[in-house]
């Protein structure tokens, strides 16, 4: 598990231990005396869990805390409008816990960092191997990989915990901070001749490959519930293609032809995509749309929390 997961996988344990507590004990059944003592004692919980949460903070010998929202406060806010009924998204779960993340970013950041180290021994395994590196060469790319899994994870580490990051950016981060960006100006730097040829064509059919699985999923899955034909499939390829992240307009894809897929000024994606579809199709992807966002509406309240409102960002049809 990545540490973005480990992170997502605590913030919203913590949601629901706290919804669970709440909404267990609001539906306690009366006992001895009136609605108005159950009201109480489920304040003094609450009172009591803040207290804690406050003392917790409050014994830090290392003088780490700063001024500012804390983590019991936090809580207190996620806790009082689980209790009145508000509406509670992840991305509230994820701004109540960011003092702790702020508070121990420096072992998230570690643990990232060691997380990293299996991907930054085994690349530069590999490129030591294909490119006959000389002793120095190899030690000189395994610090530049160490230094970049240390940079990249203090990175995420302060994407997480700074104000207004979203669990969309959070997901972002994990797709874009990758470990072989800026690979090939150290190589240029490093690599001559023959050598530095190859490693830039290897380069190229390594992207070309990426650009072309991820295309290729993402037609699949709208295909799936569209029904796309042959020349729909080839201009939505060439839209998810020339989205991604590591398409080159030198690359070559047999799908991609000349102009089918760019997109026109101010056009988004999905704009292009939906231009492609017929009214039929359109109407059939925003069903989907709508029962994904059902779903998953539904699975959110039985924990407390709501949809945040660019859960759509989120789902496994954008693009």
């Amino acid at each position: 598990m990545n540490l973005s997961r480990q992170i997502l996988t605590l913030v919203i344990g913590l949601a629901v231990g706290v919804a669970g507590a709440v909404l267990f004990l609001q539906s306690m059944p009366p006992k001895e005396g009136s609605a108005e003592e159950q009201v109480l004692k489920l304040e003094a919980k609450l009172k009591s869990a803040n207290n804690r949460l406050t003392a917790l903070e409050a014994a830090d010998p290392h003088g780490r805390r700063k001024p500012g929202r804390t983590l019991a406060d936090g809580a207190r806010r996620i806790a009082e409008d689980l209790r009145d009924g508000k509406p509670v998204t992840p991305d509230d779960v994820l701004h109540a816990f960011q003092p702790f993340i702020r508070d121990f970013s420096p072992i998230f950041e570690r643990m990232r960092a060691k997380e990293q180290q299996r991907k930054v021994d085994a690349m530069a395994g590999e490129l030591a191997r294909k490119y006959s590196l000389t002793p120095v060469q190899q030690e000189s790319l395994k610090k530049w990989l160490d230094q970049k899994a240390v940079d990249d994870s203090k990175r995420y580490t302060n994407l997480l915990a700074s104000e207004g990051t979203k669990l969309e950016d959070i997901g972002k981060g994990a797709y874009e901070f990758r470990l072989d960006d800026g690979l090939e100006q150290f190589m240029g730097n490093t690599l001559s001749g023959d050598k530095l040829a190859t490693f830039k064509s290897d380069r190229m059919l390594e992207k070309v490959g990426k650009v072309q699985e991820e295309a290729d999923m993402k037609v699949s899955r709208l295909d799936a519930i569209v029904g796309l034909d042959e020349a729909q499939r080839g201009q939505v390829f060439g839209v998810m293609a020339r989205g991604s992240r590591d398409f080159d307009p030198t690359m070559q894809f047999e799908e991609l032809g000349t102009d089918a897929g760019a997109l026109t000024s101010g056009q988004s994606k999905q704009q292009a995509i939906l231009s492609v579809l017929t009214p039929a199709q359109r109407e059939a992807y925003q069903t989907q749309r709508e029962s994904q966002r059902a779903a998953a509406q539904k699975e959110m309240e039985s924990i407390g929390l709501t949809l945040p409102d660019n859960w759509s960002n989120f789902d496994q049809l954008d693009f």
